[in-house]
C-alpha cells in the first residue's frame, strides 16, 4: 500500500480509535483534577506520538492540549467541543500573556532580525570566511562548531540560534549533515547554560531551590552556594558536553547519524537540507565582508545579558546578585541593545541603509516564526498538563518507602520522563523541585541523616532534578531547545530528534549507571565522572564506525 495511503489512513482510524476510548477515559477525568492519575499523561502522549507518527509538529501539539482541555473540562462528550473552544481561547492565550513567554519571544525574534542584519552586513560571511580558513576538513568543521556551542555559554537561545545560523554554510561546505549540525548545537546548548556559573538559568534554578528550602522550613546556606555543590553531579549534562567532544574530534558515528553523515558524503547538504531549511540572508553585493561588523553585535549581547544580570540583582555578593536578578529582562535589554548595535554599525560603514536594515532584520525575525508558534503550542500544552497534575502523579509513584541510595536515580529518571513529556526542562524544575526537595529531605532524616542540606547525597538529588530536565529536554520531540535547534540549523525536526535520540539515551544510562547510582551509595562524583567518561569513550571506540573510508 502506498506510504500516503496509510497515512490517510491511519489519520481516520487514530482519531476514531479515540472517540471510541473517550468513555473509558471519560470515568478517570471526572474525579477531579486532582486524582486525575493516568488521563494526565495522555495530552502528552498523544502529542508525542503523533508527532512521531505523522512527523508534524504542529497539529500533535493542537491534539494533545484539545484532549487535555477535554479532561479538564469534565472528560464527556460535550467536552470536546468546549474543551476545543479553550484550546485556543484559554491556553494558547494564557501561553503568549504569560510575560516570561512574550520575553523569550520577543528576545529570539530580535535575535534573529540581528543575525539578519550581520548576515546582510556580511559581517556573518566574514566570520566563516575566516572559520573556512582554519576548518579545511570536516573534522576541523566540526571542531569549530563545538568550540563556539562552548563559548557561547550564557544562554541555550542564543547558542542555538548564533551557532546554528553562523555554521550552517560552513558544515555544509564539508557535506556535514544537518543532523550533524542540529545535534552538536543542541547539545551544547541546555548542557552547557545549565551547569556553567553564570548564565541566564542561574535566576532561574536557585530561585527554585531557594523556594524550596525556605517553603521546607530548613536553615542553610544560600541557594547559589547549594547550587555550585550540585554542579560536580550533573552527570548528564557534563558526560554530553564530553561525548559530543568526542563526536566532534572522532569523525566516527553509529546508528541513524551514520547514516545520515553517510548519505551527506554523496548528497551534499544532506537529505534533510531541504526541508525547513530557511533562505539564508545574502551579503550585500560588492561590500566588504568585515567579521568585525557580527563579533560586535555579538559581543554586544553577550556583554549586555551579563550587565542585565547584575543590574536587576540585588546583594552585596556576586552570588547574590546573580541568583536574585531578571533574566528575562536582561534577556530584552541584550537583545534589543545587539540589534541597535549591529544597525549602527551597518548605516554607519554605509553598508546598509536603514530600509535595508529594517528588511534584513524582518527577514532574519521571520525565520523565527515558525519555531516560534511551536513553542507557543509547547507551552499551552504544559499548562494543561499542569491543570491536570501530570507531575504530580509522576511524584505520586515515588512514594516515601524508598532507600536513600536509590533517591538521586529516581529522581533523576522522573525529571527525565516529566521534561519528555511536557518538553520544558525549565517547566520541569519548577514544578518538580518544590515536591522533591521535602522528599529528599524526609527519606534522608528517615535514614539517619541529621543535616540533608549539607549532604552529597541531597547535591546529588538536586542535581538529578536538572541533570534529569536536560535529558528528557533532549529526547523530547516537543522540546523547545530542541525544536529551536532544528529551525536555526535548517534540519528537518524529526530528522535531528531521530538521530539524536540513541545518542541522548546512551548518555543518559551512562550517567544513571556510573553516576546517580554510585553517588547514591556514596561513591565521591569525581570518581563517578571518570569512570562513565571511559566507558562512553570505550563505547565510542568499539561502536562507533569511520563515517567514510578516509576515516
Amino acid at each position: 500500500m502506498h506510504k500516503k495511503t496509510c497515512y490517510s489512513i491511519t489519520g481516520v482510524i487514530f482519531p476514531g480509535l479515540i472517540l471510541l476510548l473517550i468513555p473509558a477515559f471519560a470515568g478517570a477525568a471526572d474525579t477531579g483534577l486532582e486524582n486525575s492519575g493516568w488521563i494526565s499523561i495522555l495530552p502528552p502522549l498523544l502529542a508525542i506520538f503523533l508527532a512521531l507518527w505523522f512527523k508534524r509538529v504542529i497539529p500533535a501539539l493542537f491534539s494533545g492540549i484539545w484532549i487535555g482541555a477535554w479532561a479538564i473540562n469534565g472528560g464527556n462528550l460535550f467536552a470536546l467541543w468546549t474543551g476545543l473552544l479553550d484550546t485556543f481561547q484559554k491556553y494558547i492565550l494564557e501561553a503568549l500573556a504569560d510575560s516570561d513567554h512574550a520575553a523569550v519571544i520577543l528576545f529570539s525574534m530580535m535575535v534573529g532580525g540581528m543575525v539578519g542584519i550581520i548576515s546582510r552586513n556580511g559581517g556573518m560571511q566574514g566570520i566563516v570566511n575566516h572559520i573556512v580558513r582554519w576548518a579545511d576538513s570536516a573534522r576541523h568543521a566540526t571542531i569549530a562548531t563545538y568550540a563556539l556551542g562552548m563559548a557561547i555559554f550564557f544562554d541555550d537561545y542564543a547558542n542555538t540560534l548564533v551557532v546554528g545560523n553562523t555554521m550552517r554554510s560552513v558544515t555544509d561546505r564539508f557535506h556535514i549533515s544537518r543532523a550533524k549540525l542540529a545535534y552538536i548545537v543542541d547539545s551544547t546548548a541546555a548542557p552547557v547554560a545549565a551547569i556553567a556559573i553564570i548564565t541566564t538559568w542561574i535566576g532561574a534554578e536557585v530561585g527554585y531551590i531557594g523556594d524550596a528550602i525556605s517553603k521546607s522550613g530548613v536553615e542553610s546556606e544560600s541557594a547559589y552556594i547549594i547550587f555550585l555543590r550540585t554542579i560536580p553531579y550533573s552527570f548528564y549534562p557534563l558526560l554530553t558536553l564530553l561525548f559530543v567532544g568526542f563526536i566532534a574530534f572522532g569523525r566516527r558515528d553509529f546508528g541513524p547519524m551514520l547514516k545520515a553523515e553517510r548519505h551527506a558524503l554523496e548528497h551534499a547538504a544532506g537529505p534533510q537540507a531541504n526541508v525547513n531549511n530557511p533562505d539564508l540572508v545574502e551579503p550585500m553585493a560588492g561590500k566588504p565582508q568585515r567579521p568585525i561588523n557580527a563579533i560586535i553585535p555579538v559581543l554586544v549581547l553577550i556583554v549586555s545579558l551579563i550587565g542585565g544580570l547584575f543590574a536587576t540583582g540585588e546583594g552585596d555578593s556576586l552570588k547574590d546578585i546573580i541568583g536574585s536578578s531578571d533574566s528575562y529582562k536582561a534577556l530584552m535589554w541584550a537583545s534589543m541593545l545587539a540589534v541597535l548595535a549591529a544597525a549602527l554599525i551597518s548605516m554607519a560603514q554605509r553598508i546598509l541603509t536603514l530600509e535595508d536594515v529594517i528588511e534584513s532584520w524582518f527577514s532574519g525575525a521571520r525565520v523565527m516564526l515558525m519555531a516560534m508558534v511551536i513553542l507557543l503550542l509547547a507551552w499551552a500544552l504544559g499548562k494543561t498538563t499542569e491543570s491536570l497534575g501530570t507531575a504530580n502523579f509522576l511524584v505520586s509513584l515515588l512514594g516515601d518507602g524508598f532507600p536513600e541510595w536509590i533517591l538521586p536515580t529516581l529522581v533523576f529518571v522522573l525529571s527525565a520522563a516529566t521534561a519528555f513529556a511536557t518538553g520544558s526542562s525549565w517547566g520541569t524544575m519548577g514544578i518538580l523541585m518544590p515536591l522533591v526537595v521535602p522528599l529528599s529531605f524526609a527519606i534522608l532524616q528517615v535514614n539517619g541523616i541529621e543535616q540533608p542540606v549539607d549532604s552529597p547525597l541531597f547535591a546529588a538529588t538536586i542535581a538529578g532534578v536538572l541533570g534529569g530536565a536536560v535529558w528528557g529536554d533532549h529526547c523530547s520531540p516537543i522540546s523547545d531547545t530542541t525544536i529551536m535547534s532544528s529551525m536555526a540549523t535548517g534540519c528537518d525536526h524529526i530528522e535531528h530528534v531521530h538521530t539524536q535520540l540513541p545518542y541522548a539515551l546512551l548518555v543518559g544510562f551512562v550517567a544513571i549507571a556510573f553516576g546517580t547510582l554510585p553517588a547514591g551509595f556514596g561513591v565521591p562524583w569525581w570518581i563517578s565522572l571518570l569512570s562513565g567518561a571511559v566507558m562512553l569513550a570505550l563505547v565510542y571506540r568499539f561502536v562507533a564506525k569511520p563515517i567514510s573510508p578516509a576515516d
